[in-house]
């Protein structure tokens, strides 16, 4: 599976979070909010989850090997490092 497209929206708040991407696979499946988490150890990416009714969140998407995750997280806080600070939509 080949990763074809990432777009990163940097976010402006306080806090951990720092922006929400969409992953675009082999031209045809799309996976949205996929979040880049600032860290005790760095930047690292959190998969879209939903919160289930005992409060707890499960991931709705993510990778099944560690591979492929590194991969994938290497791929987009490249793409994070290199996108500029103005949050898309305020220009």
């Amino acid at each position: 599976m080949e990763i074809t497209d990432i777009r990163v929206r940097k976010v402006t708040t306080d806090g951990k979070l720092k922006a929400y991407v969409t992953v675009t696979f082999d031209n045809e499946f799309v996976v949205h909010n996929v979040k880049v988490i600032e860290g005790k150890n760095g930047a690292f990416i959190a998969m879209p989850s939903r919160k289930t009714k005992s409060g707890e969140y499960k991931d709705v998407a993510h990778p099944i090997n560690s591979d492929f995750r590194g991969a994938l997280q290497e791929r987009i806080l490249q793409e994070y490092e290199n996108t500029p600070d103005t949050p898309s939509g305020e220009e």
